[in-house]
């Protein structure tokens, strides 16, 4: 069982719950690195840790104190290199009409949700019904379009175009150093204007926006260590100065970057 969902095939998994919704709370979970799908739909909050979730295409980045909303159906794989990764995942299985519940949806916890999600928690994996616990979480659900105000984008867009593949590769590989555009456009066998013109068509962001976003996402691999001051992590990641990064990061984030509980407090 998985989520109160049993897996009765390979990435099959059959929802025997009469419930309307539940919560499935878990320390140190474990991925399994495949994809799968189930017929509710799943709103996940990252209480410590960080997950990437590979949708569509697209590989979302869910840091600590952030919720991902997956409509019912569709099929996602979870992924992280986090230390230690703590979930609360509820599953609905109806939701409102709202254009909201039928997209991928990422975005910061304001503090009365995460206060309301960490109550809800009192109900971790009970099946029985339970006329508070019914109407506690269908508040929860109504709220979040309201509590989503500004999505922060992290997802990172896998180009269908197998020319640009290489590129990305490379710029995964090398995002301490900044973009060789030249050795780029040799590598997906384009000129340096088509490679600019069809990434961007493919992805919907440019090439300078996927260096950045790739290295916001590894600050914060690096800042879950919790090895490093953050000077070194911006180091590490290819800015030249904290402040640089810090304003990179805040472009992505939507905040300031911090160190939660850094060995020597040497900088938050």
């Amino acid at each position: 069982m998985k989520c109160g969902l049993t897996e009765k095939t390979e990435n099959h998994f059959v929802d025997t719950i009469e419930k309307e919704a539940y919560v499935w709370c878990e320390k140190n979970w474990k991925h399994d690195d495949h994809e799968h799908n189930h017929n509710r739909a799943q709103l996940t909050f990252v209480e410590e840790g960080y997950q990437y979730f590979h949708i569509d295409q697209k590989i979302y980045i869910v840091p600590q104190h952030h919720v991902i909303w997956i409509p019912s159906g569709k099929a996602h794989k979870i992924t992280s290199e986090a230390q230690t990764v703590n979930l609360m995942v509820f599953l609905f299985k109806t939701v409102f009409e709202d254009e909201f519940y039928q997209n991928v949806q990422v975005f910061a916890v304001p503090s009365v949700l995460k206060e309301m999600l960490l109550y809800a928690s009192k109900w971790n994996q009970s099946l029985i019904e339970n006329e508070e616990q019914d109407i506690f979480f269908k508040a929860i659900l109504k709220s979040l379009p309201n509590f989503c105000k500004e999505s922060n984008g992290l997802e990172i867009p896998v180009p269908a175009d197998t020319r640009l593949i290489p590129v990305c590769q490379d710029i995964n590989s090398n995002f301490k150093y900044n973009l060789d555009i030249d050795s780029l456009a040799e590598k997906a066998q384009m000129s340096v204007r088509s490679l600019q013109r069809t990434f961007k068509k493919e992805t919907g962001i440019t090439l300078q926006k996927y260096l950045q976003l790739t290295r916001i996402l590894k600050s914060i691999e690096l800042i879950d260590t919790k090895k490093y001051t953050l000077s070194e992590v911006a180091f590490r990641i290819g800015y030249q100065s904290l402040s640089a990064f810090t304003l990179s990061y805040f472009a992505v984030m939507k905040t300031k970057p911090r160190l939660n509980k850094y060995k020597n407090n040497a900088e938050v």
